[in-house]
């Protein structure tokens, strides 16, 4: 087993052979988050900066890290992402000067340090130190196989603390932990240490040291601080590796102008996938628009909640039309919308006027509402449009040949099994349940008791049995949905992690009445306080005359 010092040494040499300049042990030298001489000579030989010039962008620069680490991390990225604007003289127009040449990455300075001594109330040692034209941008602490990686993200949280040196971190976009047995660990400041992200790719075995080389290759490392890192709501964020693989194939559908799915189980992260796109299409695609279509008024301010977190100004259309002015207008970059605003009424005249620049139509749940004139109306006021589309949930073989039919190609694919094997997602475990249609006899139902209760000790058994009479009455009833009522409540009261209030349950009625005639039957158990119906379905007292029993609800 190699020790941390090789396991370091072996990492330089692969940052070497990536083209990475070596600057050397630094543990002698009191290090800061930017060389500042780095920096300008850079800025000097590539942007043929004055001294006067450097002032200013030397002063912008202390002007966003004075701020705290969040705030100051946040103003220092916009600098790196839209440049630092100066102007010398009142007469002068602002020139905006680039700390990092996005657009060619050849001609930036990349080089890495290790035990990188940096000041504070209590000095700290990061093992290695990723620096861009003399910025620090990347941390990264090893560890040998027999110590986790984990140890190495405390250690990096422990560094972001105030008591030691938190100030480091204002320049710092990626905050790393590694070893030879579990890898590559990834997030940003102040991640949690369950929040760390893995990097998988294709052909990339689980290794640190390919992992480095394809995840924080030049080109790569980047584009994923320009292209997939946001800040919402006092916490950073950064994409995990399907969102960041699904973005770079949506990227290239777009350019062809062509549509398709992005299937990504459900939990896994929709939403800021939406974001990070939209993010490229505004910076990438200068003539696009983006138009957002749900299908449930819930997710639609959802999606908005999500934009508006991260400070991006989403308008919301109330009419249909709202929408369509907003369509024939120049005005808004990204519009929100529920499908439903969307007819095939007066789609003749629509036509005639011309939509402005290029569409982009994100759709978010397609399969439940896009096979029909919904979607063709959409398709005929936006003719040009591309749409892409995502979805998350299991689709019968007809929805999925007919989403295909309707969006094209499938872009990219995150399926349940790897969102649980990844963490990102809990698994769901089947258990087969029946309760029995009629139960009559004393002795079925002691045979029940016992199915119910084994494993339980007697004490629990004795607690249980005093329900038990309550229980005989119920089974002994040809009401199904109280039997099932009881079943439940039995095992609410058996299983130790209901018993002990730490989870919850979820009943799914197969109507709106027999759903509120659960929701009767729980009032007289000891769960009368613990029940609530939960349902978006306004019911009309039509719908509730068409299904009175059990009887009639199986014609209904």
């Amino acid at each position: 087993m190699k020790t941390e010092k090789e396991v370091q040494k072996q990492v330089i040499e692969t940052f070497k052979t990536m083209g990475y300049a070596y600057l050397g042990d630094l543990t002698k030298s009191d290090n800061e988050n930017i060389n500042k001489e780095s920096l300008k000579a850079w800025l000097v030989k590539n942007q043929k900066i004055s001294d006067e010039r450097w002032r200013k962008i030397e002063q912008k620069i202390h002007n966003a890290l004075k701020n705290d680490l969040y705030e100051a991390n946040q103003k220092f990225y916009e600098l790196l992402i839209y440049g630092v604007p100066t102007k010398i003289s009142q007469n002068e127009n602002t020139q905006t000067h680039w700390l990092i040449d996005w657009k060619d990455v050849s001609q930036n300075e990349f080089s890495v340090a290790e035990e990188v001594s940096v000041k504070g109330p209590n000095a700290k040692r990061p093992d290695i130190v990723l620096y861009v034209n003399g910025i620090a941008l990347g941390v990264l602490e090893l560890k040998k196989s027999s110590v986790s990686v984990e140890s190495g993200i405390r250690q990096n949280l422990d560094n972001q603390k105030k008591e030691f040196i938190r100030d480091f971190f204002k320049t710092i976009q990626l905050v790393m932990a590694g070893n030879e047995s579990q890898g590559l660990k990834y997030g940003v400041i102040e991640t949690k240490e369950k929040y760390y992200l893995s990097w998988k790719e294709e052909g990339v075995q689980k290794n640190l040291f390919e992992t480095i080389e394809c995840f924080l290759e030049k080109e790569r490392f980047l584009e994923f601080i320009h292209d997939f890192l946001i800040f919402d709501k006092g916490q950073k964020k950064c994409a995990r590796f399907h969102q960041y693989f699904a973005i770079k194939k949506t990227q290239e559908f777009i350019k062809r102008k062509e549509g398709g799915i992005i299937w990504h189980t459900q939990g896994s992260g929709k939403s800021l996938t939406m974001v990070w796109l939209t993010k490229w299409l505004r910076k990438n695609i200068k003539q696009a628009r983006i138009l957002i279509v749900t299908d449930r008024r819930e997710l639609d301010a959802q999606i908005q909640g999500v934009f508006s977190g991260i400070g991006e100004a989403i308008y919301r259309t109330d009419s249909k039309k709202d929408l369509l002015s907003v369509l024939f207008e120049n005005k808004e970059f990204l519009v929100g919308a529920l499908v439903h605003k969307f007819d095939d009424n007066d789609l003749e005249d629509l036509k005639k006027q011309p939509v402005l620049k290029e569409w982009v139509v994100l759709v978010d749940e397609c399969h439940r509402t896009q096979s029909a004139k919904l979607h063709k109306a959409m398709k005929s006021l936006l003719p040009n449009a591309i749409f892409i589309a995502f979805s998350g949930t299991p689709l019968l073989k007809q929805d999925k040949k007919t989403s295909q039919e309707v969006f094209g190609d499938y872009i990219h694919c995150y399926k349940f099994n790897e969102a649980v094997s990844d963490r990102v997602v809990l698994d769901l475990n089947y258990e087969a349940r029946s309760v029995d249609q009629y139960v009559s006899s004393p002795e079925k139902l002691d045979e029940y008791f016992e199915l119910k209760t084994q494993g339980l000790n007697e004490t629990a058994k004795t607690e249980l049995k005093k329900k038990w009479v309550n229980l005989q009455k119920v089974f002994s009833t040809k009401d199904r949905l109280a039997r099932i009522v009881q079943d439940i409540v039995l095992d609410m009261a058996k299983l130790p992690r209901l018993r002990s209030e730490k989870g919850n349950a979820m009943l799914v009625a197969e109507s709106v009445y027999n759903a509120c005639r659960y929701f009767e039957l729980f009032l007289e158990t000891e769960l009368k306080d613990k029940v609530a119906v939960i349902t978006s379905y306004e019911p009309n007292i039509a719908d509730l005359k068409d299904c009175g029993s059990d009887e009639s609800e199986e014609s209904c």
